[in-house]
C-alpha cells in the first residue's frame, strides 16, 4: 500500500471532510480514501440516504416530557378486540 501525501487542501473542503467523518463515525483518512476511490470508479457509491432533518429534535426532552408522551399515547399500545373480531 502507497502513502501519499497531499497538499494545498484549502479550509472549506478540509472543514467538510472532517465535519462527514464526525456525522459517519470513522476518520478524515477514511472518508477521502472512501470518495476518492468513489469519484474515480474504483467502488460504487453507497446508496443509503442519511437524513438529518429532524436530528435537532434528538434527546431534548426531559424525563418528564418523556414519560408524560408514553402516558399520553399508551392507548395506542391497545388492541381493541371488537375491531378484529
Amino acid at each position: 500500500m502507497t502513502t501519499m501525501t497531499l497538499r494545498g487542501i484549502d479550509e472549506k473542503t478540509a472543514e467538510a471532510l472532517k465535519e462527514r467523518a464526525k456525522s459517519e463515525g470513522t476518520s478524515v483518512n477514511a472518508v477521502t480514501l472512501r470518495l476518492l476511490r468513489e469519484s474515480l470508479g474504483i467502488d460504487k457509491k453507497r446508496r443509503t440516504a442519511t437524513y438529518s432533518d429532524l436530528d435537532h429534535l434528538a434527546g431534548t426532552w426531559s424525563r418528564e416530557e418523556a414519560s408524560e408522551f408514553e402516558r399520553n399515547t399508551a392507548v395506542f399500545e391497545k388492541v381493541d378486540e371488537e375491531i378484529w373480531k
